[in-house]
């Protein structure tokens, strides 16, 4: 199964000319001395604007040093450093609009440095089959505005991307992550697993860009 939206996430459709492909993986010399969420966004608007885009897209599959600086990525093996999204990089308060028919299975403020702050799961079916989305580091308000089971239509505008104090810290983008087995998690699913779990964990959480149609995936 390949889900596919039916409404852009933001206003427009993503595609490389308005939308820079970003690496932000420990294989990226431009982040050696980057060891703060600051200076990252420093730099990611930087490259924003020199690139002439409006936004600025990756992540998915990403092995990120970055993470090594919190806690919450701290686990039994070692650090988590292996990114299972796409970020969507935009300025705070950038709506974000239903990709297809669903409804909200859960939702919780994940309030850690680091962690995702409020997050939103939404359950969508195709074909007789079940699936769901997840969008991570939104306002905190628009938490208020859901209820578990509630309807939502592709092209409404479901939320909004969070300022850094509400979203972990981080600077304001959009964590989208398609998973296609919850394993029984309510308001919060891995956006960040071990190395060696990576491979399992991919396989149940496919690249997002193929969702909503990004020209480079």
């Amino acid at each position: 199964m390949k889900p596919k939206a039916q409404y852009p996430l933001f206003r427009l459709n993503l595609h490389p000319r308005n939308c820079l492909e970003l690496n932000l993986s420990a294989d990226n010399p431009d982040l050696k001395f980057i060891d703060s969420q600051e200076k990252l966004g420093k730099y990611i608007q930087q490259r924003i604007r020199l690139e002439h885009k409006l936004y600025a897209i990756g992540g998915y599959g990403e092995n990120r040093k970055i993470y090594s600086q919190f806690e919450h990525f701290d686990s039994q093996g070692g650090k988590r450093t292996i990114h299972l999204g796409v970020d969507l990089w935009a300025p705070a308060n950038t709506p974000v609009y239903c990709p297809r028919d669903a409804k909200v299975h859960s939702f919780q403020f994940n309030d850690h440095p680091g962690d995702y702050g409020a997050t939103l799961i939404l359950e969508h079916e195709q074909k007789g089959k079940t699936f769901y989305s997840l969008y991570g580091h939104i306002c905190l308000d628009d938490l208020k505005r859901f209820k578990t089971g509630q309807e939502v239509k592709a092209g409404e505008v479901l939320c909004h991307l969070g300022a850094e104090n509400e979203n972990g810290g981080w600077p304001p983008h959009l964590h989208f992550q398609l998973i296609l087995d919850l394993q029984g998690a309510q308001g919060d699913y891995p956006g960040v697993v071990e190395p060696h779990q990576a491979k399992a964990y991919l396989e149940n959480c496919p690249d997002g860009r193929s969702f909503f149609n990004f020209e480079g995936a």
